[in-house]
C-alpha cells in the first residue's frame, strides 16, 4: 500500500474521527488499518475542532500538489465535513444550507400539480371504480413476495444482473456479494463494502418487499450499483492510481449523492427498457407471477413522485411542520398506508440520515439528465462507466451539462 500525500492522510483521519462522534458516519473504509487503530485510541474528538480542521485542510488544497480532479473531490468533501462538524457541535445551520454543504446541490419543494398528474396516470393504468389508493394497494398486495421466498428471488436476480454487468462494464474476477435478510432497520437495503472486492448486502424484511421492486433493489445495492462502484474504484482509483481518499466512504458527503444516483439508475444501465418482462421471466422460473409490463409502466410514473419524500424532509426540518401532518402528506401523495409512511418519517428523523433522502431525489434527477445528455449514436455504457470509475462530484456533472447546453439526446 502506497503512502498517501499528507493532506489525503489527514482527510482519512478526519473522516474516521467523525465516526467516533456518530457510529455509521464511515460507511466503508478499506485503507490503512493503522489509521483506524490510531483514531480508535484517541480521546473522543470535539466536533467544533473537527469542523475547524476540515476548513484548514480545505484552505491547504491549492498548495497540495494534487491533480485537479482529486483537489476538486476533496474540496467538496471537506466542505461537507466542516458543515457536519458545525451541526454536531450544536451550531444553527439552516436545513437547505446544510443539504447544500453535504451534497453539493440546492433543493426546493416539488410541484403538487406534477404529483396530481402522476395520480391520474396511475388511475389510468389501474382501471376500476374504487379510489386509486385502494386499487394501488390491491396491486401492491398482489405483487408482494413472501418473506421465505425473498432470498431465493434476490439470488436469482443477482445472478442474472451480475452476468450482464460483467459483460457490459467489467468486474474483478474475485468479486463476491453475500446477501442476508434482516429486520428493524430504517432502510430497505444496505451495502456493506468489506474491501477486496467483497460486499455484504442486508435486505430489510420488515418492509414487505414487492417483486416489482426487487430488480431495482438488487441493481441498486450490487449490480451495477454500490458493490460494482466500490469494486471498480478499488481496482482503478485506489490500486492503480493510488487515490487513497477513495478508500473511505463518508455519509452526508457529495460521494453519497453520486453513489445513490448511479445506483438508482442501475437497472436502466444494466437492462434498460423491457426490464419488467425480463425480471418477470426470471421470477417466473421460481414459480412467482409478476406482471412485468405493468410494473415497468407504474415505475415510470412513480418517478414523478420522487420529490414527495424530499418535500417531507423540508417540512420537518426547514418549515417546522408537525410530524403528523408530514405523515399525512406522505400518505396522500405517495399513495401509501400509515405503516409505510411512518417508516419514511423514521428515516427522515434519524440524526444521521435526516438529510439523506436528497441523495436519492437529486442524485437520480441529475445523473439521469446527464446520462441522457449524449449523442443519439452513443450508447449509455461508456458514460455510466465514468460514474463507476471517476471521482466526480455534482458540480462537475452540472458544469458538463451547462457546457453541452443541456441538449438532452442531442444529435
Amino acid at each position: 500500500m502506497s503512502i498517501p500525500p499528507p493532506l489525503v492522510r489527514e482527510y482519512l483521519l478526519l473522516g474516521l474521527r467523525f465516526n467516533r462522534l456518530i457510529e455509521g458516519f464511515v460507511d466503508a473504509y478499506t485503507g490503512d488499518p493503522a489509521l483506524r487503530h490510531q483514531v480508535d485510541n484517541e480521546p473522543r474528538p470535539d466536533p467544533a475542532a473537527l469542523a475547524r480542521r476540515a476548513a484548514a485542510l480545505r484552505a491547504e488544497l491549492p498548495s497540495s500538489g494534487l491533480s485537479e480532479p482529486r483537489a476538486r473531490f476533496l474540496d467538496a468533501h471537506l466542505r461537507a465535513l466542516e458543515c457536519s462538524g458545525r451541526v454536531l457541535a450544536g451550531q444553527r445551520v439552516g436545513f437547505v444550507a446544510e443539504v447544500a454543504a453535504y451534497f453539493d446541490v440546492v433543493i426546493e419543494p416539488g410541484d403538487p400539480e406534477v404529483y396530481r398528474q402522476a395520480h391520474a396516470e396511475i388511475d389510468r393504468l389501474l382501471p376500476g371504480t374504487d379510489p386509486v389508493i385502494d386499487r394501488l394497494t390491491t396491486y401492491r398486495a398482489r405483487d408482494e413476495i413472501a418473506p421465505e421466498r425473498l432470498e431465493t428471488a434476490v439470488q436469482a436476480l443477482s445472478s442474472a444482473l451480475r452476468d450482464r454487468v460483467r459483460e457490459r462494464f467489467g468486474l474483478p474476477a474475485q468479486e463476491t456479494v453475500r446477501y442476508e435478510i434482516v429486520t428493524d432497520k430504517p432502510w430497505s437495503g444496505f451495502n456493506y463494502y468489506l474491501g477486496d472486492f467483497c460486499s455484504r448486502v442486508a435486505i430489510n424484511a420488515d418492509l414487505g418487499h414487492r417483486m416489482a421492486n426487487l430488480p431495482h433493489l438488487v441493481a441498486h445495492e450490487a449490480y451495477p450499483g454500490h458493490h460494482t462502484e466500490h469494486c471498480r474504484k478499488e481496482a482503478g482509483l485506489v490500486r492503480t492510481q493510488h487515490h487513497a481518499e477513495q478508500t473511505i466512504f463518508l455519509v452526508n458527503t457529495p460521494q453519497c449523492l453520486m453513489a445513490e444516483g448511479l445506483a438508482d439508475l442501475g437497472l436502466q444501465a444494466a437492462v434498460g427498457p423491457g426490464w419488467g418482462p425480463w425480471a418477470a421471466e426470471i421470477l417466473g422460473d421460481l414459480g412467482l407471477r409478476m406482471d412485468g409490463e405493468l410494473a415497468e409502466r407504474l415505475e415510470a410514473v412513480a418517478v414523478d413522485l420522487l420529490g414527495v419524500r424530499q418535500d417531507a424532509a423540508l417540512m420537518l426540518h426547514d418549515q417546522g411542520v408537525d410530524p403528523a401532518e408530514v405523515l399525512a402528506y406522505l400518505q396522500r401523495w405517495l399513495l401509501v398506508g400509515e405503516a409505510r409512511a411512518k417508516q419514511m418519517v423514521r428515516f427522515l428523523s434519524d440524526p444521521l440520515w435526516r438529510a439523506y433522502t436528497t441523495t436519492y431525489v437529486e442524485g437520480y434527477r441529475l445523473l439521469r439528465t446527464w446520462l441522457e445528455d449524449r449523442p443519439l449514436t452513443q450508447p449509455l455504457a461508456p458514460r455510466y462507466l465514468r460514474l463507476l470509475d471517476e471521482p466526480l462530484v455534482p458540480s462537475v456533472v452540472r458544469a458538463e451539462l451547462r457546457g453541452a447546453g443541456s441538449g438532452s439526446r442531442r444529435a
